[in-house]
Parts: structure tokens; sequence; C-alpha cells
């Protein structure tokens, strides 16, 4: 609903926090109008200087506290307001997992209308400080200051940090040692303005179970002056230190690493375990941040898989292969598929090491492969999805919903992604049965959340007669097309119907069905029952196009 806006850009308001949003800002209301407070907590009242202001809402940053939260806390790190690395070091921890733990909660009921899921307690971290194994860190002469540390909120400042409080203190040995190197021998740092400089980004990776640490350093081009002198210096400083890699990347992009990498020193990978499995990870792997948490959540998924030895098991975003050896060492065999040839390589590589013979690893579109697979004879029991933030393409879960495996455990860092995929498989014969989030990163608004689904049981479903030639009446026959009817109950009340559920209201109130679904064609076929929630959004979508 469109609100009038009397609000301008620099105008101070008194807001009443409710609530956290996404990005671990405040959110309240004003006259009926939503702004968004950054640095506010639910439950405070704020004064806010609005820097934003559109149709509906407006944001700004908080100007004063006029009631805080019993949750709030001072911030332990010195540049925690002008960094952008973390957003919830001014809530305390119980706070973080009660306001993520909500968050999960509401992106399933809201977005997804899941109304069913049992969404767990969140399993939080033990110490919440100094958990990331991975520092990735820009590099840049700010006001002829070298500043190596995090970007500022939404813009490309970086603002420098000497000793970040979520990472391990290797990673912090690791920045030392390069802002030294740059500042003795004038290394230039990368220019994105420009295209000009020497350095562009500092990483760090450290095996949390072995003690072995790699560091990177990503150029802008082929050459690093003072290269061995760099090496001799990271190998005094910093205990542990196995590899010494650079990373080219000649392009002007966004993006972190370039395709080539040169070893300075060491190996090209480093050793951790997870769990009894070790894993080799190079500068460009993907490994949870988080080694602690990750058991956690890698044995959540496991136990929600159910596996009781004989299964066969996909995963349609496996990675380096992580969570399949995982899977593997419970079930007959794993298919781990992923896009990404360099992952591949990683995941068999890792595979060998763990002497693992029953994880077979595919390169490619996880659709694809799939029903490559099934025509192979392959039927999966259990599929697993871990995609990015962005969640799965829904020929991804289309191809799914057609293999029918039993059990589905998705794995998303994402709640509003994961409550749009979830609506869609519920759409296509599963149920959400309990969602676990996973507290992997204290301190920031993310979350992670493993969640069951099972397909819709016996019980769950309706016997239909129907008769083929009655499926075959046109169009002219209905006062509104299967896809009009759709389109009015999304808009209507955010939901999603299939042609299935609309017909079985449809002969429900004897009316004609309208629509070929390429249905079973056996005499008495077994078709998913339509919830009550979309059954009478159905009934609303017919009254409305006066169909009854």
């Amino acid at each position: 609903m469109s609100v009038d806006n009397k609000f301008l850009v620099r105008d101070k308001i008194t807001l009443k926090v409710t609530g956290l949003g996404s990005s671990g800002e405040g959110v309240g209301k004003t006259d009926g109008f939503t702004v968004f407070a950054h640095g506010a907590l639910a439950d405070e009242t704020v004064e806010v200087e609005l820097e934003q202001v559109k149709k509906n809402y407006a944001s700004g940053k908080v100007t004063a506290i006029l009631e805080a939260s019993p949750e709030r806390v001072e911030p332990l790190c010195p540049v925690y307001e002008a960094c952008g690395g973390c957003q919830l070091q001014h809530l305390n921890y119980t706070g973080q997992l009660k306001a993520k733990e909500q968050q999960v909660r509401d992106a399933l009921f809201r977005i997804g209308h899941l109304q069913e899921v049992k969404v767990l307690p969140i399993i939080g971290e033990e110490d919440p400080w100094h958990y990331r194994n991975k520092m990735q860190f820009p590099v840049a002469f700010e006001n002829g200051i070298l500043e190596i540390g995090c970007y500022a909120a939404a813009t490309h400042k970086v603002v420098g940090v000497e000793n970040c409080l979520i990472q391990k203190q290797r990673n912090n040995d690791i920045i030392a040692v390069v802002r030294q190197w740059m500042r003795q021998y004038e290394i230039s740092a990368y220019d994105e303005k420009t295209g000009k400089g020497v350095v562009r980004h500092v990483m760090g990776r450290v095996g949390v179970n072995t003690g072995e640490v790699m560091a990177v350093i990503i150029t802008a081009g082929y050459d690093i002056p003072h290269g061995k002198e760099l090496v001799k210096m990271l190998r005094d400083a910093v205990p542990g230190l196995k590899s010494v890699v650079q990373n080219i990347n000649k392009k002007q992009t966004n993006i972190v690493m370039g395709n080539k990498t040169r070893l300075l020193y060491g190996k090209t990978t480093i050793k951790d375990r997870l769990g009894t499995l070790k894993f080799n990870i190079s500068a460009q792997s993907f490994f949870q941040v988080n080694s602690a948490q990750a058991e956690k959540l890698y044995n959540k998924a496991i136990e929600f898989a159910a596996l009781s030895g004989g299964e066969t098991v996909v995963d349609c975003y496996c990675g380096t292969g992580t969570i399949s050896l995982y899977l593997a060492k419970h079930s007959q065999k794993v298919y781990g598929i992923e896009i990404i040839a360099s992952a591949i390589e990683d995941a068999k590589r890792n595979a060998e090491d763990n002497r693992c013979d029953n994880a077979e690893f595919i390169l490619g579109d996880a659709a694809v492969k799939m029903q490559e697979l099934v025509e192979q004879g392959v039927r999966p029991e259990v599929v697993l999805l871990d995609p990015p933030r962005a969640g799965c393409e829904e020929k991804v879960l289309a191809a799914i919903a057609q293999v029918m495996p039993q059990r589905i455990v998705y794995v998303s860092c994402n709640p509003a992604s994961l409550a749009r995929d979830l609506a869609y498989l519920e759409q296509n014969g599963y149920q959400a049965e309990v969602a676990q989030p996973v507290d992997m990163f204290p301190m920031t608004h993310h979350v992670e959340t493993v969640v069951l689904l099972s397909q819709q049981k016996p019980d769950d479903t309706i016997e239909i007669d129907l008769d083929l030639d009655e499926l075959d009446a046109t169009a002219a026959e209905t006062k509104a097309t299967y896809e009009e009817i759709k389109a009015y109950i999304w808009d209507r009340h955010h939901l999603k119907v299939s042609s299935l559920y609309i017909s079985q209201i449809k002969r429900k109130c004897v009316l004609e069905v309208g629509q070929n679904y390429n249905l079973s064609k056996s005499e008495n076929p077994k078709v998913p029952k339509c919830p009550p929630e979309k059954e009478a959004a159905i009934m609303d979508a017919l009254k409305h196009f006066q169909m009854i």
C-alpha cells in the first residue's frame, strides 16, 4: 500500500524501532511510513537523520539513542562504525542469535508462506570471536595513507584494520607483514580509478585443525617487486606458514582473484580437517570460513538426510566436495555436481586423499547432469542443495521435482532465496518439515540454515477419477484461464499455485476442468492434496472471476 511521503533528505525524525532488517539495520514506522535506521536495535527509540527517501520507505543513520535496548553493548572493534565487515557488534551475542533465528522465521513464514515448517533454536558459536579461517582484504592508499582492511559499507573506501577481531590471529599477522613490506619497499597499491599500482588484495588462509597457513598476494600484474623479501618477512613472522602464493588479476573488475597463480614459497595448498576428513585448500578453493560451526552444520545435514548406508545421494552444488564426502561416509553412492572446473578438480583430489571411492564428481550444470544420471538409471533417495546466495535456478528445482527423491536437504546462506525456493518445492510435491539455523558468522547479519523437505506422504494425497476427455475442454468454456487465475493469486495473496491444485478446487465447485496437465493415465492416480491456505486463495480467485 502506498503511503503519502512527507519526508525529505536530512530530515531528523524520532523512530520507535520494532525489529531488525535482513542487513542488521533497525526497522520501524512513523505515520505508517517505513524507516530503516542503521545502527539501531529492536525496542529502541532513536533519532534518525534521513539519508535516502523513496516513495514507500526511507533510510538513515542514528544520531541519538533516546531509549536504548538492554541488549545494546559497546563494540570492541575501534573501527566498527566505519568498517563494513561487521554489522552487529553493538548487539550482545544472545541478542544476535535471537535476531538471526527471527530472520529465518520471518523469511519462511512471510516470503515462503511456509506456516507448517518447524524452526529449531539456532545453533550458536561457543566463542563468537576470531573464528574466520579466511581473510580477504583490499589494499588502497586513502588520502596518501596505506590502508589494508575492509570496505566501508556500500562504498569502495578501504578502512584500515590493525587487528580484526573476527579473524584468526595468523591472518592478522599476515596483514601486519604485508603492511610493513609495502611501506619499507615503497610498494604501490592498486588504484581502481587509474588501473595502476601493484597490490590489489591480501588473502590469508588458516588450517584451524592443522595449524598450516597460506598467504596470498593479489597483484595487478606479473611483477612483484621485492617478492623474495616479502617471503622472508612472512616466514619470520607467521608461525605455521606453508605457502605463499601470488595471484594475478590484470582486469579492471570488482572480482578479487584472477585466473593465474604463481607459487612463491612452499606448497600450492594447505591442509585442514573437518571431523575425520582432511582437505587440501588452494588459494581459490571454497572452504567454509568457520570450521567449528561448519562441522555442526554438516552433522545436521547428515541427520536430516537420515542415511542408513544403502542410499544414493546427489549433491547439486558440491563445490570442492566437503559435504559430499561427509554424505559418502553414510551412503552407498554420492554424485557431486558442480559447474566450476577447478572446484571439481579439488573435489576429486579430496576424495582420493580420504580414500573415498563411493563419491563421483561431475562437471556441469546441475539440471542437465541430474537428468543424465536419471537416464543412466540413477534414482537418488536424497538430494542435497547448497547453492550460492542467489539460491537455486528454477530449472534445477524443476529437475529435482521430476527425479522425485524421498528427501531434500537444503543448506542456505540467504533466508530470502531459501524461502522462495522452498515455496517452489512445496508447489511440486514436497513438504518443508524442519529448519535449523546455524550462526556461521557471528557479529555479522548473515545466517546459515539447513532445511529438511520430504515427499508428501500417501496420507497427504487424494484419489481422483480423471476423465481425460473432460480435461480437453477449451478455454472458451471457462471465464478465466489457469494462467490468469495464477496471476491473480500471486498479486492478491503472494502465493504460487499449480494447475493441478486449481483443477482440484474447480472440480470441488463442480466446474469444468479446462486444461490437460499431462497427468498419469492410470485409473486412480495419486496426487498432492491442495493445502487449505491455497484452496482459500483459489476460491477467492474463482469468485473474483465470477466462476462461482
